[in-house]
């Protein structure tokens, strides 16, 4: 489960921020997670309350947006929704489709006292 390794990276980057702002206590820390990045948002939830024990993030809130996938064909100009990682057009089947959303794992907000 690699999401624990992710959180634990997740809690000393909200610490790190949250020292060099001058804070004590992270409050919250909202977490944007697309759909397409190979995390599981519930894995990552229950991992946070594992990883924030004895940190500056104990007892913190963790929000998560889910990003659905969504990309472009660059031959013939069709945007979907998409559910999985592919090159190939869903549409018209060209390679070249680019994923625009759905690949984030990025810290938006960190609540911070």
């Amino acid at each position: 489960m690699h999401e624990l390794s992710l959180t634990q990276s997740l809690v000393e980057i909200a610490e790190e921020h949250a020292r060099r702002a001058g804070g004590t206590v992270i409050r919250g820390i909202t977490l944007e997670v697309g759909e397409l990045s190979g995390a599981v948002p519930e894995a990552l939830e229950f991992a946070f309350d594992v990883c924030s024990r004895g940190t500056l993030a104990e007892g913190a809130t963790l929000t998560i947006r889910r990003v659905p996938g969504h990309g472009r064909c660059a031959v013939c100009a069709a945007e979907t929704v998409c559910h999985e990682l592919t090159a190939v057009c869903p549409v018209c089947g060209a390679l070249g489709f680019e994923l625009d959303t759905g690949t984030e794992l990025r810290v938006l907000e960190l609540e911070v006292d």
